[in-house]
């Protein structure tokens, strides 16, 4: 994507969208500073050109703070992501295995069934009959 010498005071709103990009060229624009997560979610860029200097993210990624049981990902220039190890799953990647469905669903039945009934026998006093 070439934007070079287009004048642009500030990064466009529309570039968001352009999360697939390999190569971004910002170059020759007037200098202006670049909000923090404006490239987020860039995972595909290789090369980004902005003024005056060029950038390109490392092969290898920094020493990150992500917790046990993940492992760190691109995710735009100078941003990295943490991605949970399977089974891991959950805040900082603690909870390990799958989620409970039939314990859950079994409670959520069970609940809704009971309430169900609670509120027909009391309530049904109050139905009028034809």
């Amino acid at each position: 994507l070439d934007l070079s010498n287009c004048s642009l005071h500030s990064v466009p709103l529309g570039l968001a969208e352009a999360t697939t990009a390999i190569i971004l060229d910002l170059t020759e624009n007037p200098p202006t500073t670049l909000p923090n997560g404006s490239f987020l979610g860039f995972i595909h860029l290789q090369s980004l050109g902005v003024w005056p200097w060029p950038l390109t993210p490392c092969s290898a990624l920094p020493a990150w703070p992500c917790p046990e049981n993940s492992v760190c990902a691109p995710d735009g220039p100078g941003l990295v992501q943490c991605l949970c190890d399977n089974p891991f799953h959950g805040y900082k990647c603690l909870r390990e295995g799958t989620f409970p469905m039939l314990l859950f669903s079994g409670i959520l039945g069970t609940a809704t069934v009971s309430l169900s009934l609670l509120l027909w026998g009391t309530q049904r006093r109050k139905a009028k009959t034809p």
